[in-house]
């Protein structure tokens, strides 16, 4: 059964001058327990398709379908701290708190107290391969493969069903590209996430159960 559905979804581009068609009609659905991997050429439309998956817009024309529920009919704040969690290329850690205080901030921002949410912070660390010391360090202080965990940490911390990842190997070498790949199939996989990855590293989108190709903001077949 699908967790999320893309519906005949279109997006368009207006400025000044013209206007840019970044999705043509995409249709998909997603699962959860299964990793998907959305691939093309820069300016196929895949981080706008991902953007919009993500509730930081609604499409033009067409819906997106979160538990049976369109995002143009939820407030689209609530639909991102509740529904789906987003890992980004760039980490996107607050250099002034500590490892642990980054990942305790979304349930904080949930309501959960700063003791359940430390202690919760110490348990995903753990569970991204990460050793216990590494909470009270800085992000500057860690590696970038470290540093991504930390981000793939803070969002299992949003306690949602749904992982949305913005290219999450692309700062990283290929040893911890494996890591994090590794880590995100078995976040599908065990943990029964759905998992779907924009990006350009084939080795990652091999290990996907399902690789969507965009060609021109349309699905290739």
């Amino acid at each position: 059964m699908a967790i999320l559905e893309l519906r005949d979804v279109r997006y368009t581009y207006q400025t000044q001058y013209q206007k840019v068609e970044a999705l043509k009609g995409v249709s998909h659905s997603f699962e959860a327990g299964k990793v998907y991997a959305i691939v093309g050429r820069s300016g196929s439309g895949k981080t706008t398709l991902l953007s919009l998956m993500a509730g930081l817009d609604l499409p033009t024309s067409g819906q997106v379908i979160c538990g049976g529920k369109s995002t143009a009919e939820m407030k689209l704040e609530r639909y991102r701290r509740e529904q789906v969690a987003v890992i980004y290329q760039s980490f996107r850690l607050f250099p002034l708190l500590t490892v642990a205080e980054n990942v305790m901030y979304p349930m904080e921002l949930r309501g959960i107290s700063p003791r359940k949410a430390k202690k919760r912070a110490a348990e995903l660390i753990a569970k991204v391969g990460l050793p216990e010391s590494a909470l009270d360090r800085y992000p500057t202080m860690l590696s970038g493969g470290e540093q991504q965990r930390v981000a793939i940490a803070r969002a299992l911390g949003m306690e949602t069903g749904i992982l949305l990842a913005d290219e999450p190997t692309g700062n990283l070498d290929t040893a911890n590209s494996e890591i994090i790949s590794s880590l995100l199939c078995e976040l599908a996989h065990k943990d029964g996430y759905c998992v779907v990855i924009v990006t350009h590293d084939m080795g990652l989108a091999a290990k996907a159960d399902c690789v969507i190709e965009l060609r021109d903001g349309e699905v290739k077949e």
